[in-house]
């Protein structure tokens, strides 16, 4: 019985380093998994609004603008001002995109709805940017927020309020997370645009580490799944299913759209049409020939058609402030009151 015990930590002695190894090994891919897709890729811009302002004297009017997150960071995005008191629009981007992506929809939003449009850099998006990694839309949540505040701050050139009490928010894909989440939080978020919606961020991760990594895939998407845990501990990481988030989201109107480019996404977004609330009035288009998710790519009416099912949709169930009353000079004098006698001479 000692020799046999003997024999049993002496095998533990020698492969117990083994295992530990492969296990911090394990763990340290997993990471480093996680690490490397947080970061997106960065490009150039497809368009700023000093190239596009040469074809367009709307785009010509878009300002670059810089704001404070919750946690203390910084947010910057393209901002086109409209009327004053009518409803603010926040158009966010997939995951791996830029403002620029939406750059051409926030013109035409703005253009044909005098909507104020503010185009942000999602965290960890666009060139050099302040926050370097990316949540998959769980902080993206808190940066929204914060983009409304950041809406509720502007003034016109009497100093008043620019933006009126309704806000409406589209997002694609990573954005459409952090659309849904932020409707949920904010009760001035009365309309939102959903394009593409994963069932939650875990999925987003699988999608870009298998991507990225497409040799055993299944394998590093699960990998960096549960590396989540580690490397987003004490974040504001979310775990929440859309459909779940969707539950709270009371006395909204909501437009889903997907399309057969991306069947998975469409298959996600179709099943959270039923998740909302029974005063929540939801509309979908998840059968179309190319979604927002990659809407670059398609031909100018493909894309035209779809920017002006956004643009109704906010312009339908966005309030705006009623047109002020004009007297017509035209009129002219009103009638005499009945009984009154007629004092002039005959």
């Amino acid at each position: 019985m000692y020799k046999v015990t003997r024999l049993v930590k002496s095998v533990v002695r020698l492969f117990l380093p083994v295992a530990v190894s492969i296990v911090v090994l394990v763990m340290g891919a997993s990471v480093w998994l996680v690490h490397s897709t947080s970061t997106p890729p960065r490009n150039e811009y497809l368009v700023t609004p000093e190239v596009y302002g040469r074809l367009s004297s709307h785009a010509a009017q878009v300002t670059e603008e810089t704001w404070q997150n919750r946690d203390g960071s910084s947010s910057r995005g393209w901002l086109l001002r409209g009327r004053k008191d009518y409803p603010a629009v926040i158009l966010l981007h997939k995951y791996g995109a830029d403002r620029s992506y939406v750059l051409n929809l926030g013109v035409k939003l703005s253009e044909a709805t005098d909507f104020t449009v503010l185009m942000p850099d999602q965290r960890g998006h666009g060139q050099n940017p302040p926050v370097q990694s990316t949540s998959f839309g769980g902080c993206e949540v808190n940066d929204t927020l914060a983009a409304i505040d950041y809406l509720r701050s502007l003034r016109d050139a009497n100093r008043d309020n620019l933006v009126g009490e309704d806000i409406g928010i589209y997002g694609v894909e990573m954005g459409a997370l952090a659309a849904l989440a932020t409707s949920s939080k904010d009760q001035s978020v009365r309309a939102v645009v959903l394009d593409s919606v994963p069932q939650q961020s875990d999925d987003l991760i699988d999608t870009v580490v298998a991507k990225r990594y497409p040799f055993l895939s299944s394998v590093t998407s699960s990998m960096a799944r549960n590396a989540t845990y580690i490397y987003y501990a004490g974040s504001c990481y979310e775990r929440q299913s859309v459909c779940e988030v969707a539950r709270t989201v009371k006395d909204r109107r909501a437009l889903l759209l997907s399309g057969q480019d991306v069947p998975g996404l469409k298959q996600s977004t179709d099943s959270m049409a039923g998740c909302f609330p029974s005063d929540t009035k939801v509309q979908s288009f998840t059968d179309l020939t190319a979604s927002g998710v990659d809407l670059v790519n398609v031909s100018p009416d493909k894309a035209d058609s779809y920017d002006q099912k956004v643009i109704y949709f906010f312009q339908e169930n966005l309030k705006t402030p009623p047109p002020p009353i004009v007297d017509d000079p035209a009129q002219g004098d009103e009638p005499a009151s009945e009984g009154e006698e007629d004092s002039g001479e005959i």
